[in-house]
């Protein structure tokens, strides 16, 4: 193939607005947000309970990271749910 030719085939196509791929793509970055939003949270959670283990006195902290964390996964459950039922 030289410079001049299109490539062949059937590849992923263009991101314009209206095709499939686009639809997606803003599934898939909801997707990685949410992930990594809950990551993120998760991690807070269990390291202010470890420190609240060892002595800590910043138990407030602890509480609102694994509130926060219970609020996050139920809104992404909420929203994989309501995506699926469309």
């Amino acid at each position: 193939m030289n410079e001049r030719q299109a490539p062949t085939g059937n590849g992923l196509g263009d991101l314009e607005p209206g095709t499939r791929q686009r639809a997606q793509l803003r599934t898939r970055l909801a997707d990685v947000a949410w992930t990594a939003l809950c990551v993120v949270l998760a991690l807070w959670a269990v390291w202010s309970a470890v420190d609240l283990a060892r002595g800590a006195t910043a138990w407030a902290y602890c509480a609102v990271a694994w509130v926060l964390l219970a609020v996050a996964l139920a809104l992404r459950v909420v929203a994989v749910r309501r995506r699926t039922s469309l």
